[in-house]
């Protein structure tokens, strides 16, 4: 299915239930990803510590790129800021009454973390709102004028809706109490905002590993005999299958999870259920996307189910994943530093249909959210380009969804066209230029 420690693991499903002990075979233990999930106090522990590099580290780095002097985060109640979760630490559920942070860069001092809001925050964030009869916005405001900052980032954006928190009011209420001096000094902090989402910690670059490993683990076991019996086994039991399992495991998930069929027009003939039974011949498409650890996986992949007698796919359909595969590549490699999703987006097309491919790309961002603030190479529905959004570069140590899909003439299905959608976890850094988070697929899950 993937490198070669990922296939032991699936093939340990496999020799468990023919009583066979793999790691007698081949002399190791297989270990799953999913047996390996933490703990609540765990989770939260490794969470914070991974917070506490990234506002050490990461945040000074993206303030002095943006060359923001003073950084402010102002929310509410339920109506919070869509980086305000991602900035304060575990336990936190919610922003309470009206939160404000600060961040003030003071050059060789570092950059000081500071809070506005009615409640303290610990080791976390130091309080300047000593005096509670002042209004909390007056307060921030005095603060500002007291020390002079010539650029004030603030989280408003036409572009990017993770740069966009600062409702209204409270922009109303903050120039009022600035004045029309400090006012001027408002600058957008869109950039400061979706840096911040995109990187990673070297921390969390390699947990992801382990995360999407998770994600494949659970696509392993439901695409097998274990989940699905052809000609008994719908779609829709698949999907709430996979929905318990995310419950039982104790995992977040950002979507519903998915499975369709695609099945020759030849078989499709025989059944009237509009292809909600999985039936022999049928070719299975997942997508899922689960949440953990504070980040998040989006994973397409496909199985085959077989007819009897066989026990693989036809080799059309390999062909059709082989040249989903090449397109991968042609994708990946067209990652580099500072180039912009649109630029990836037209010559990654140009090389494939070169190639005799035919191809849509659409890869987004991963992280703290699915589909997360960054890089955008295309939409599903834009194949010439995403405006404004396709315009941002690419940079070090960010994640994606590399997504898309290649549609081939399949001969085994007279010439019946097969969409062979893909999607994995991809990683960009300096060392490595873009690779799998944890492999990819490269042979079908196959149902007996």
């Amino acid at each position: 299915m993937r490198k070669t420690t990922r296939t032991v693991f699936i093939l340990f499903f496999i020799f468990m239930s023919s009583g066979i002990t793999m790691a007698q075979d081949i002399g190791v233990t297989a270990v799953r990803d999913i047996d390996q999930i933490l703990p609540v106090e765990q989770r939260a522990r490794i969470m914070n510590e991974i917070l506490e590099w990234r506002l050490d580290h990461i945040v000074p780095e993206l303030m002095r790129r943006e060359g923001i002097d003073i950084w402010i985060i102002i929310c509410r109640e339920y109506n919070e800021d869509p980086v305000y979760l991602s900035m304060v630490p575990e336990p936190t559920q919610a922003a309470r009454r009206t939160s404000i942070l600060i961040f003030h860069d003071k050059g060789e001092q570092g950059v000081e973390r500071l809070t506005g809001s009615f409640y303290g925050m610990g080791k976390w964030y130091k309080s300047i709102y000593t005096d509670q009869t002042k209004d909390q916005i007056v307060n921030l405001a005095d603060y500002i004028k007291e020390h002079n900052p010539q650029k004030i980032g603030i989280n408003e954006s036409e572009t990017w809706a993770f740069g966009d928190g600062l409702s209204a009011s409270f922009k109303a209420s903050l120039l009022k109490a600035l004045g029309p001096e400090y006012s001027k000094r408002l600058v957008s902090a869109e950039n400061l905002c979706v840096g911040w989402l995109e990187t990673r910690s070297p921390r969390e670059l390699s947990i992801y590993r382990y995360i999407c490993g998770i994600a494949h683990d659970i696509i392993a076991e439901f695409f097998s005999n274990k989940v699905i019996t052809p000609d008994i086994t719908t779609t829709n039991d698949v999907v709430w299958w996979i929905r318990q399992k995310y419950t039982d495991l104790g995992l977040d998930f950002w979507f519903q999870p998915s499975v369709s069929i695609q099945r020759s027009k030849k078989e499709a003939s025989k059944y009237p259920d509009k292809n909600t039974v999985i039936r022999r011949g049928d070719l299975l498409h997942c997508d899922i996307g689960i949440e953990y650890l504070g980040l998040c996986t989006d994973t397409q992949e496909n199985a085959y189910v077989c007819k009897i007698g066989e026990n693989d796919a036809p080799e059309g359909l390999k062909e059709a994943l082989k040249r989903g595969n090449r397109l991968q590549d042609i994708v990946m490699a067209e990652h580099k530093a500072g180039r912009t999703g649109n630029q990836v987006l037209k010559s990654s097309l140009e090389k494939a249909k070169d190639e005799g491919l035919d191809p849509a790309v659409y890869c987004h961002p991963l992280g703290i959210h699915g589909h997360a603030a960054g890089f955008v190479v295309g939409l599903w529905n834009r194949q010439d380009g995403v405006p404004v959004r396709g315009d941002y570069p690419l940079y070090y140590n960010t994640c994606y969804a590399i997504e898309m899909n290649n549609v081939y003439k399949v001969p085994e299905w007279d010439g019946q066209s097969v969409r062979m959608g893909l999607e994995e976890g991809g990683v960009f850094t300096e060392k490595d230029g873009c690779q799998f988070i944890d492999g990819r697929q490269t042979k079908f899950y196959i149902i007996l």
